[in-house]
């Protein structure tokens, strides 16, 4: 097999299976753990919350770390074939794509930092982890699209034809 081929595949499957890990992770934070620490209430909550934001924190600052080096390695490789077939709509959705993703690496950091710049999130937790499932998915959605439609065959350049008039000088 292809060196670069495998150096390829590698990078994909790093990527989905962040993507897979740090979304089900906010899902089941924002849908099952939330739920149960509202439940315990009080002190107990604070803690049981600050132990497991203290774990997934290393598994988000990690996740954000390999998204942007299997997402840059992707991009680099993607290009070349969408710049040739002049690929307007797959450069639209995915510099969208990007975007979005910043403002998840955002909402991900601010939900597990220390920052008081970012206090507003982890007060209104269940909120921003909603948001951020919400970008995920709309992310996810994007993806898939740009990934099954393809490569357009390239559009031929049209040729600028000069037609001479026998009537003009």
């Amino acid at each position: 097999m292809d060196t670069l081929l495998m150096v390829d595949i590698v990078s994909r499957v790093l990527h989905l299976l962040t993507a897979i890990s740090l979304v089900g992770g906010s899902i089941y934070a924002a849908f099952v753990v939330g739920p149960v620490l509202r439940s315990l209430g009080g002190e107990k909550a604070g803690e049981v919350q600050s132990s497991l934001t203290n774990r997934w924190k290393m598994w988000v600052h990690g996740g954000i770390a390999l998204f942007l080096l299997t997402g840059f390695y992707n991009y680099i490789r993607a290009m070349p074939a969408h710049n040739e077939a002049g690929d307007k709509i797959y450069h639209a959705f995915l510099g969208t794509k990007m975007l979005l993703a910043f403002g998840v690496m955002l909402i991900a950091s601010g939900l597990v930092g220390r920052s008081r710049a970012f206090q507003f999130m982890r007060d209104s937790r269940g909120l921003w982890q909603t948001v951020l499932i919400f970008l995920a998915v709309v992310i996810v959605a994007l993806s898939g699209y740009i990934k099954t439609r393809g490569i357009p065959a390239a559009k031929p350049i049209p040729s600028a034809s000069v037609e001479l008039r026998a009537d003009v000088k």
